[in-house]
């Protein structure tokens, strides 16, 4: 009775040690989840906005991402159930020397205890294919997807202005993404097909 009882515990011990050595290699896989919701609660967007447009077209949204956190945060896409599509636009230099609005490569980084600010002429999220009109004081919704993993929902404020002026051509084709109307302008600055557009003044 003694040896049964002895080889009894010896394998609930075994059983009780394999427990823990799966708790353990469980844990590092739960730190990237605490990880992105702290991440995720340290950025928030403040003054955010887009211009009112027309259905089927595209606008531009703008405000400020604010990080409280001590690390850098990434924005490396976004998406909204008002838009087919939503795209991450910088502006930068071309090879030819003139400033050109293109999808930014890596996203929006908003350095620790920082602000990026999303302006026209500047870099700013890109909605095309409005699924409806966007009227002065319309509420665009609006997902922030961080490198992480982790997703802040954003609600911008529509409403004229008289910048950031989107002029569509139909049916040239925005790049090989497929957007059809792609010829616009943001500020005054000529967006021709393909994503390089050529900037002018406000």
């Amino acid at each position: 009775m003694k040896k049964k009882l002895t080889l009894a515990a010896a394998v609930l011990a075994l059983s009780a040690a394999g427990l823990a050595g799966c708790a353990e290699a469980g844990s590092p896989a739960a730190e990237p989840t605490q990880a992105a919701a702290e991440q995720a609660a340290s950025l928030a967007v403040s003054g955010a906005w887009a211009k009112a447009a027309e259905a089927d077209g595209m606008t531009g949204a703008f405000g400020t991402l604010e990080n409280t956190g001590v690390e850098d945060i990434t924005v490396v896409a976004a998406s909204s159930p008002s838009a087919g599509m939503v795209e991450l636009h910088e502006t930068a230099m071309g090879a030819d020397g003139a400033m050109t609005m293109q999808e930014i490569e890596g996203g929006f980084t908003v350095p620790a205890g920082g602000e990026y600010v999303l302006e026209p002429g500047g870099s700013h999220l890109m909605l095309m294919q409005l699924e409806a009109g966007l009227l002065a004081g319309d509420t665009v919704d609006i997902t922030l997807e961080l490198a992480d993993g982790s997703t802040l929902d954003v609600q911008a404020t529509a409403k004229d202005f008289a910048g950031a002026n989107e002029t569509y051509a139909p049916e040239t084709g925005h790049g090989d993404a497929g957007h059809g109307d792609a010829g616009h302008t943001d500020d005054g600055h000529t967006h021709g097909a393909g994503e390089t557009h050529g900037t002018a003044e406000n």
